[in-house]
């Protein structure tokens, strides 16, 4: 495990997975929301935000962490391996909210700063929506990987236990 890509909805746990799977492993974290959003909450330009993401996957190790489905297949080519965190929406909803109150008004840490914590009803129909709208993409995506990635598929709270335990374990 050099560079590993975590993906899933919104709310599944993707940036605090991201940071236990680093500290494991004591390989650089990328959360690529710090450097999609712009202070203000402004999106990258494509062709800029392309480039960055190429810069990041350049690097020979990493866990990264987020969607951004215009850039899923270059960072699939670079992962060793993929981890989708499959959750329910209502879990994914309550973190989201939870996000929301804990930090109100400021910038969570794996954001860019001048982003603070914010929800809107759009954002709400996005995460409700994830599994219909986005889910057998990432499937479709993920069973092309073959046997050449390590792909895994956390559902539940206690199956990321679990996979940390076991990291933790073979270090």
């Amino acid at each position: 495990m050099q560079r590993v890509l975590i993906i899933g909805s919104a709310g599944a746990g993707k940036s605090t997975l991201s940071r236990r799977i680093g500290e494991a492993l004591n390989i650089p974290v990328i959360h690529l929301d710090a450097f999609y959003w712009q202070p203000g909450w402004v999106a990258t330009e494509r062709e800029e935000w392309e480039q960055v993401v190429k810069a990041h996957v350049a690097k020979d190790t990493w866990v990264l962490d987020g969607n951004y489905s215009a850039t899923l297949d270059m960072r699939l080519e670079r992962a060793d391996t993929v981890i989708f965190l499959d959750m329910p929406r209502l879990l994914c909803l309550y973190r989201v909210i939870k996000r929301r109150i804990q930090y109100r008004g400021r910038t969570r840490p794996d954001l860019n700063e001048g982003c603070p914590e914010r929800l809107d009803w759009p954002f709400i129909v996005w995460i409700w929506n994830y599994r219909k709208r986005s889910r057998s993409k990432v499937i479709a995506k993920l069973e092309a990987c073959g046997e050449e990635k390590q792909v895994i598929i956390l559902d539940s709270r206690h199956s990321i236990q679990n996979f940390i335990s076991s990291l933790t374990r073979q270090i």
